[in-house]
């Protein structure tokens, strides 16, 4: 007859200077819950709990809910689209320098003045058509 062995569940016992620099890292953005999970072995639900317990940014009641893209990929996206957008910024400053520039040409050239002067009246040119 063999002898009734219970299987033993080890509990891990993880301490609070580990859990808080889990926490850290997860707040500087460098890694995801998930990436944490896969890094130390630890399921996420405990890695949330340490975040509400120590974390120095959620305020008590509030939840960490994570999308599924990174904050670091979330980050340079942003940045990517600053520059792009900067880029282009620029592009219509530099035409609309070059227009400027055409117009000073012309009035000083041709004595031509391409600027709307709001002071001139009206052209008396054409007569106000009838409406039938």
């Amino acid at each position: 007859m063999k002898a009734n062995i219970k299987l033993i569940r080890k509990k891990r016992i993880y301490s609070e200077e580990f859990k808080k620099r889990l926490v850290s890292d997860f707040e500087s953005g460098k890694y995801s819950v998930g990436q944490l999970e896969k890094l130390h072995g630890v399921r996420n639900p405990l890695i949330y709990n340490w975040i509400y317990k120590f974390s120095n940014f959620n305020e008590h009641g509030s939840r960490v809910i994570e999308m599924n893209k990174s904050s670091k990929a979330k980050l340079k996206d942003l940045q990517d689209k600053i520059t792009d957008l900067e880029r282009t910024v620029g592009q219509k400053q530099i035409k609309i320098d070059f227009l400027e520039k055409m117009i000073d040409i012309a009035k000083e050239e041709l004595d031509i003045d391409l600027k709307k002067n709001f002071n001139t009246p009206p052209s008396s040119g054409s007569e106000k058509t009838r409406k039938k």
